[in-house]
């Protein structure tokens, strides 16, 4: 992979980015840039890595 360690995150974001990445690929785009552009996506969408489940709180503990 391109940059950053990918481990904290899902197994669901990681099949996410490679599915956007294939698709990019499938469009003409060059495998690092496809994989830039997945990542940043997965980002976007996620908000980054390992952040999904259950006892996630938008509450801060005062």
């Amino acid at each position: 992979m391109s940059q950053g360690d990918k481990s904290a995150y899902t197994d669901k974001q990681k099949r996410k980015a490679q599915h956007i990445e294939d698709s990019y690929e499938d469009r003409g785009v060059s495998h690092e840039e496809a994989e830039k552009r997945a990542w940043a996506t997965v980002n976007k969408q996620d908000g980054g890595g390992n952040k999904s489940g259950s006892g996630r709180s938008n509450y801060k503990n005062d």
